[in-house]
């Protein structure tokens, strides 16, 4: 589940009709050593919100500018009015927070000693060595930034929208447009690469202008709307700043399916297993994610763990999810009540400009 919306386009075929698309918090990705062949690896499907879209949505990897319609919403069997989408930003590098614990893991494989000749033969110590002389590439300004293959991600984006509704996103609409975002820089950046990406389709083979210089303007920042959490005191209050409001999930670190999964990685890398937790386990499964998406390449993380593991990793990053942003306390749906008010208000007014539209005689509106 994302954290939170980052920004939100509108755009509108009349004054009052408007196009919304909410960027919301996202993946790891960048053009380093951009791969020709996709590379793939059997873990993908539990990276949860750190999985490529190509592997999320598999249509995109024939043509990524061509939009899927879906076959109950065929051309001609309804007039779009307005359009409202939660998209989740483009993909991003990890975090420093991220990276310092990688850094902590690398530096414990780096420091372990020589395995006797018995492991050797066995094989057990190949990965371990292999995991310490694969390249730390990853440094602490990167942050969680938005990477050049995610600015392709929002243009794509936009192109694939645009061609999916056209009326919506016809070349006189584009003025109407209005992107708010939030303070985030990945989000600010998904905001600009979406824009960039309409003013391909309108404007194909010709550079983008600066994002200030466009007739639809640049994005507009709106943390109250965006970061409804960060303005939530209930929410800070009851969830984010009580230490108890995560229980379950700091049990389900020390019990007996993330305890195995400890000792197995251990194992493999010939560590103590006591200079493991949790917290570094989940950083190397993740590692996979960020290699596979970021330079197109299976690192030998992604050979430490098995299916059954990745289930293990995914019900934790589920569970925290459940309980931070999900189900497991009311006033985490209840803090998105100001977005989803806004995307509303929006909604009704369109429908009642349309139907204003629609009762006035044809002699009237040629007026």
């Amino acid at each position: 589940m994302p954290r939170g919306p980052c920004s939100l386009v509108r755009v509108s075929a009349t004054p009052v009709a408007v196009l919304a698309v909410a960027l919301v918090s996202s993946l790891s990705r960048c053009s380093l050593l951009e791969p020709e062949n996709s590379v793939v690896s059997a873990l993908s499907p539990y990276f949860g919100t750190k999985t490529r879209y190509e592997d999320a949505n598999p249509g995109l990897l024939p043509d990524p500018e061509v939009p899927r319609r879906d076959p109950e919403l065929l051309e001609e069997t309804c007039t779009p009015v307005q359009l409202v989408a939660l998209i989740r930003h483009g993909t991003r590098y990890p975090t420093t927070k991220q990276i310092r614990k990688l850094r902590q893991l690398h530096g414990l494989l780096q420091a372990r000693g020589a395995e006797d000749d018995r492991t050797r033969a066995a094989g057990r110590g190949d990965l371990g060595a292999a995991l310490a002389d694969w390249p730390l590439w990853y440094a602490d300004w990167m942050d969680g930034q938005l990477v050049e293959k995610g600015r392709q991600d929002m243009r794509q984006l936009a192109l694939r929208l645009a061609s999916l509704f056209p009326a919506l996103f016809s070349r006189e609409n584009y003025g109407r447009l209005q992107l708010v975002t939030s303070s985030k820089h990945r989000c600010v950046d998904s905001g600009a690469a979406f824009l960039q990406g309409l003013w391909q389709h309108y404007h194909p083979g010709l550079p983008p202008p600066d994002i200030a210089d466009m007739e639809c303007g640049p994005p507009r920042i709106n943390d109250k709307l965006m970061r409804f959490f960060d303005h939530c005191e209930k929410f800070l209050t009851q969830v984010e700043r009580n230490a108890t409001a995560l229980y379950h999930v700091e049990a389900f670190k020390t019990g007996p399916e993330m305890q195995n999964i400890l000792k197995k990685v251990a194992d493999i890398l010939q560590v103590p297993v006591n200079n493991l937790n949790a917290d570094l386990i989940q950083v190397a499964f993740f590692t996979c994610s960020f290699d596979l998406a970021i330079k197109g390449v299976k690192s030998p993380w992604c050979d430490v763990f098995d299916i059954d593991d990745a289930k293990v990793l995914e019900y934790l990053n589920d569970l925290k999810q459940y309980w931070k942003r999900g189900y497991g306390y009311s006033i985490n749906s209840r803090s998105s009540c100001t977005l989803f008010q806004d995307i509303f208000q929006h909604l009704d007014k369109a429908v009642k400009q349309k139907q204003r539209r629609s009762c006035v005689p044809d002699s009237e509106t040629e007026k």
